[in-house]
């Protein structure tokens, strides 16, 4: 019950940025979730696309440099504490949490935290066992 994420390596010039998501607006694919992550050099931008397919096709065919992974979707309430909450179980499976981003759903109440760790398996089933509703792959692109 993984979700497909899109990285794309970028140069760290101006209007690099700009080009990646206006290419995939001008195709029709709505970015759901997006983080960024620098150096001097070029940046990483991870995202959740409606389409992750049509978003790497996309992106390949205008050159950029694209990877896609499987990272875990977790539903959890909209409020101080609730991201500590999802982590825990995680840890308590001693489990390294590779990288994690946020956003707010629709109705703005719970917000979606993407998290990436080695095991994905083994992270579903510590926080499925928690309680934390994980979100299947068709239902986060469609929120």
């Amino acid at each position: 019950m993984t979700v497909k994420q899109v990285s794309v390596f970028l140069e760290n010039k101006s209007g690099r940025l700009l080009d990646m998501t206006r290419r995939l607006g001008e195709s029709g694919v709505n970015v759901r979730a997006m983080c960024v992550a620098d150096t001097s050099e070029f940046g990483v931008v991870r995202l959740i696309a409606d389409d992750p397919e049509k978003a790497r096709d996309v992106l390949r065919e205008h050159g950029f440099i694209v990877k896609e992974t499987n990272v875990i979707a977790v539903e959890v309430e909209d409020r101080p504490g609730g991201l500590s909450e999802i982590i825990k179980p995680l840890v308590g499976q001693e489990m390294n949490i590779e990288y994690l981003y946020c956003f707010l759903e629709k109705s703005g109440k719970n917000a979606v935290v993407i998290i990436r760790v080695d095991e994905a398996e083994q992270g579903i089933g510590a926080l499925k066992v928690a309680g934390f509703r994980v979100i299947p792959e068709e239902e986060l692109y469609s929120m």
